[in-house]
């Protein structure tokens, strides 16, 4: 390696790498993930829980199931299906609240901008195709013209060598 070729300083590998746009938008997606996590939590706690509780409990932690002859308090053994069953039912509510309140809008609202662009570049395109069209048939034209030209040029020629014989 030569002296004028230098490797970049751990500094600017460090600056380069914290410009890059992947890391920009995954700073950006943690804070908005953190923001959302309080709407959801407070979507599932605020309104999603008590509808559950209206059918059974809220809090699903105080059932369990014993595997040992005696269970009381702490003592034995406990399976805590409860806290189980709940956490799992927290993960279905939230992913549903995600899915409902951002994920299916957001899809519909993009995929409205993607047919608006795509019925754009089709209007481009018969636009693009009128004037190729035009463009060839200019060309034909003059191509016709050229080949008239050269064949009224062989028949004069033709005319006149037959007029000297």
């Amino acid at each position: 390696m030569s002296v004028n070729q230098q490797e970049p300083s751990v500094w600017q590998g460090f600056k380069t790498f914290l410009m890059r746009g992947n890391v920009v938008d995954l700073a950006v997606a943690v804070v908005i993930g953190a923001a959302f996590t309080n709407i959801v939590n407070s979507v599932v706690k605020g309104l999603i829980n008590p509808l559950v509780g209206a059918i059974g409990t809220q809090n699903l932690d105080t059932y369990s199931s014993c595997l040992s002859s005696t269970c009381r308090g702490d003592k034995g053994i406990q399976l805590m299906w409860g806290s189980v069953l709940g956490a799992a039912l927290s993960f279905l509510i939230t992913a549903a609240v995600v899915y409902f309140l951002m994920v299916l809008p957001m899809s519909k609202y993009l995929a409205r901008l993607e047919a608006h662009r795509r019925a754009k570049e089709g209007r481009q395109e018969v636009i693009e195709v009128t004037e190729l069209e035009v463009l060839k048939e200019i060309r034909d034209a003059l191509l016709a013209q050229r080949d008239a030209g050269r064949d009224a040029q062989r028949d004069a020629g033709r005319d006149a060598g037959r007029r000297e014989l």
